[in-house]
C-alpha cells in the first residue's frame, strides 16, 4: 500500500509539473522587434547610436550616449504628455515632462523616451509606428488592421491621450497598510527606502504564490525640495510591464513566483506570464481558457484581484 500511494504521488507531481510548465518559445523571442530582420541594430548602434544607425536629423550631443540608441530622440525632448485618464489622479491625468536629454540620469529616460521614439509618430514624426502597424498582424486582431501610437490619435477621436496607461514620473505604485483604501485600493505591500516594492503582506505575499510578481516599477528620486532630497519612489514606465527584448517567453523562477519555475508563454513583450489559451492549448487554440490575463493585471491593480477581495484561486497555467 505505501509502495502503490508513492508511485501516486510520484505521478501527481509530475503532472503538475507538466500542467504548470507551458511551454518552450516557437518562434524568435525578439518577435516584432527583430524588425524584417534588423534586429537588434534596429534600435542599439553598436558604434555610435542615432549617427551610426543613419537616422540623426539634429545635432544632438547625446546620440549615442545612452545605451547606443539608434534612433532620433530630439523631437521629443521636454514635451509634456498627460496620461491616465480624468479622474485618476487629478482632473488633468498624470502629467509627465519628458527629459530634455539622454543622459538626464531618470528613469524615464531609458523606460519612456527610448520607447516613445520607435512607437510614437506624432511627436517622434520619424517613428516606425505612425497609426500603422509595423509587423503582420494576425488575421485575428480584430476589426482594424492599425496600430495607434502610444500618444497618437486612436480611434475614439482626437486628444485622446488621456485614455491611455499612465506612465512616467507622476505615476506612482503605492502600497497600503491594510490594502482596503476606498480611493485606491492597493496591494498591503511595502515600498522599500530604494524605491522598490515587496509584495510582504499577507494578501500581496499570497498572490505571489498565487501568479507571481513580474513587474518591475522604476525607482525614482524626484528634485530636491528647500534643499531635502526626497526618498525614491516606485513609477511606471513602459519598462514596468514590458520586456522589449522577449515577446513570447518569460522565465519563472522561485524568487519571483510561486509556480514551478520554468519558461512559460506570455504575449506583447509583456514581463509575466499572459497566455489566455487553457493549459497546453497553445497559441491560437481553442480551450476552457485561463485567468493569466487578468492576474498579469492584478500585479499592480491589488484592488480587484482575488485575495483582496477575501478569496484565493490559483492561477491557470
Amino acid at each position: 500500500m505505501k509502495r502503490i500511494s508513492l508511485i501516486a504521488l510520484i505521478f501527481l507531481a509530475g503532472a503538475r509539473f507538466a500542467a504548470a510548465q507551458i511551454q518552450n518559445p516557437t518562434s524568435d523571442v525578439l518577435g516584432a522587434h527583430l524588425n524584417y530582420g534588423r534586429g537588434c541594430a534596429a534600435c542599439h548602434a553598436p558604434h555610435n547610436g542615432v549617427y551610426g544607425n543613419g537616422n540623426a536629423k539634429t545635432a544632438d550631443p547625446n546620440a549615442g550616449q545612452s545605451i547606443l540608441w539608434g534612433e532620433d530622440v530630439a523631437s521629443l525632448y521636454g514635451q509634456t504628455i498627460v496620461t491616465g485618464g480624468t479622474g485618476k489622479a487629478t482632473k488633468n491625468g498624470y502629467s509627465e515632462v519628458l527629459p530634455s536629454s539622454m543622459i538626464a540620469g531618470t528613469p524615464d529616460v531609458n523606460g519612456l523616451l527610448t520607447c516613445l521614439s520607435c512607437h510614437d509618430g506624432n511627436y517622434a514624426t520619424g517613428a516606425m509606428m505612425k497609426n500603422q502597424v509595423y509587423e503582420t498582424l494576425p488575421p485575428t486582431y480584430g476589426t482594424y488592421n492599425k496600430v495607434p501610437t502610444l500618444l497618437g490619435v486612436n480611434y475614439a477621436g482626437a486628444a485622446t491621450y488621456l485614455q491611455d496607461h499612465p506612465v512616467g514620473t507622476n505615476a506612482i505604485v503605492g502600497c497600503t497598510a491594510t490594502g482596503t483604501v476606498t480611493a485606491h485600493p492597493s496591494w498591503d505591500c511595502t515600498v522599500n527606502s530604494n524605491g522598490t516594492i515587496s509584495m510582504n503582506g499577507p494578501l500581496s505575499s499570497e498572490f505571489v504564490q498565487n501568479y507571481g510578481y513580474f513587474v518591475n516599477p522604476s525607482a525614482y528620486t524626484g528634485p530636491a525640495v528647500g534643499g531635502v532630497t526626497p526618498a525614491p519612489v516606485p513609477i511606471v514606465v513602459c519598462t514596468t510591464c514590458h520586456n522589449q527584448h522577449l515577446m513570447n517567453v518569460v522565465k519563472v523562477s522561485s524568487a519571483n513566483s510561486g509556480q514551478t519555475p520554468g519558461l512559460y508563454a506570455t504575449m506583447f513583450f509583456l514581463a509575466g506570464p499572459y497566455n489566455p489559451a487553457s493549459p497546453n492549448a497553445g497559441y491560437g487554440k481553442t480551450g476552457s481558457g485561463s485567468n493569466q490575463t487578468a492576474q498579469f493585471c492584478r500585479q499592480c491593480h491589488g484592488g480587484e484581484s482575488n485575495e483582496m477581495n477575501g478569496l484565493s484561486i490559483a492561477t491557470t497555467f
